[in-house]
């Protein structure tokens, strides 16, 4: 082979200029933009101590204590976000379809409102009555002023409302103890018992909460 190349006269670089010319090559402005920038290798390098922290590699106790970090660490994160964005809520839409004091009913608090309008005009008080203060307990879950359990009574909401509204304590009492007459034990309702569960929630529904935590919300001043 060495004849062969001989003949050809080719030249052959003794080490010392083959790795010149090596050197040489890699010094070209291309082979220098691909090799990686200070904050890579910063990246790499401090990559590379956390894992060896995870790994042991580190002095005796590292591991527990990098652990003990990031677990606060993630820890505080949940506490900022939740003291940034509040307790998650659950959709109105999905509220909307859920059961509430024992029927199904997706209809708005306007929409019920209406509705139980129509039936006093009509001088039905029983479906005037029970439709207003399913209109009111409507309206509380549209503001997020309460989040009752599936199932939870008229007396169980009229509680929970009074978290909101301390001032209307006795009026909700009163409210729901007109609906579960007439929805429970089937008392008559009359034009009066109508207009006192009606003003209840027109008073209600235009008040502000007495605090924004119980309401969830800003209270305006």
């Amino acid at each position: 082979m060495i004849a062969l190349l001989a003949a050809a006269d080719v030249f052959i670089p003794d080490g010392d200029e083959a790795r010149q010319w090596a050197e040489d090559e890699l010094a070209k402005a291309q082979y220098q933009a691909a090799k990686p920038n200070w904050f890579d290798q910063l990246a790499a390098d401090i990559f590379e101590w956390m894992m060896g922290l995870l790994r042991g590699d580190g002095p005796a106790g590292a591991t527990p204590i990098a652990m003990t970090v990031i677990v606060v660490v993630i820890i505080a994160a949940l506490v900022v976000a939740l003291l940034v964005w509040g307790r998650p809520r659950a959709s109105r839409t999905v509220r909307r379809r859920t059961d509430l004091l024992g029927e199904r009913d997706d209809r708005s608090a306007a929409q019920l409102r209406a509705e139980a309008e129509r039936r006093a005009k009509a001088q039905d008080w029983d479906g005037a009555v029970v439709l207003r203060f399913r209109a009111l307990a409507r309206g509380m879950l549209e503001r997020d002023l309460i989040d009752p359990a599936p199932g939870a009574t008229a007396q169980g909401i009229a509680r929970e409302a009074a978290v909101a509204f301390p001032g209307f304590r006795d009026r909700l009492h009163d409210a729901a103890t007109s609906f579960d007459a007439v929805r429970y034990l089937g008392s008559p309702a009359d034009a009066e018992d109508y207009r006192l569960l009606a003003a209840t929630d027109d008073a209600v529904r235009t008040a502000a909460p007495a605090t924004a935590a119980a309401a969830g919300q800003a209270v305006p001043a």
